[in-house]
């Protein structure tokens, strides 16, 4: 399968060392994927989950990332979320006493989130018909509909 080329330019921002899980994170940067930047803000805004805090936090310095590059001429609210993704970090391991001498392992993990954004793309075409186009359509007989074939009643044989 061919990869498809995007030619825009893209920038982005990356939190590592997260202290939640990747599995959580990813929940909710499904959430933003694909969307722009002010409705990647509201949605986070309005998530319950304590991931869509950092998360913000990513795109927040994401966005400023765009607004400060000097060779390229980009608002924030111009901009869409391409890809949003989190990687798994270092996972810290700690224990916990049980019952009879025994000990049961807490995993404490880590994850680096990473957002890149790019300029929104352009509409490929305009969606209204040329005049010749239209006076072409009213000219035209609208398509009659197929007639079917009245169905035979089975004959009785005597």
């Amino acid at each position: 399968m061919a990869a498809v080329s995007d030619d825009r330019q893209r920038v982005q921002a990356q939190a590592k060392w997260v202290r939640m899980s990747a599995r959580k994170a990813r929940i909710v940067l499904d959430h933003i994927r694909g969307r722009t930047v002010p409705e990647a803000r509201t949605v986070l805004a309005f998530t319950p989950r304590a991931a869509a805090t950092d998360i913000e936090k990513v795109l927040r310095s994401a966005v400023a990332n765009a607004e400060s590059r000097p060779d390229l001429l980009w608002r924030g609210d111009d901009l869409v979320v391409v890809t949003a993704y989190a990687d798994e970090g270092p996972t810290l391991k700690r224990w916990r006493a049980r019952a009879r001498g025994r000990v049961n392992r807490i995993r404490k993990r880590s994850c680096h989130v990473t957002i890149v954004l790019a300029e929104a793309p352009e509409p490929v075409g305009s969606r209204r018909r040329s005049k010749k186009v239209a006076e072409a359509e009213a000219t035209q007989e609208p398509a009659k509909p197929k007639r079917r074939s009245p169905r035979r009643k089975k004959e009785a044989v005597a």
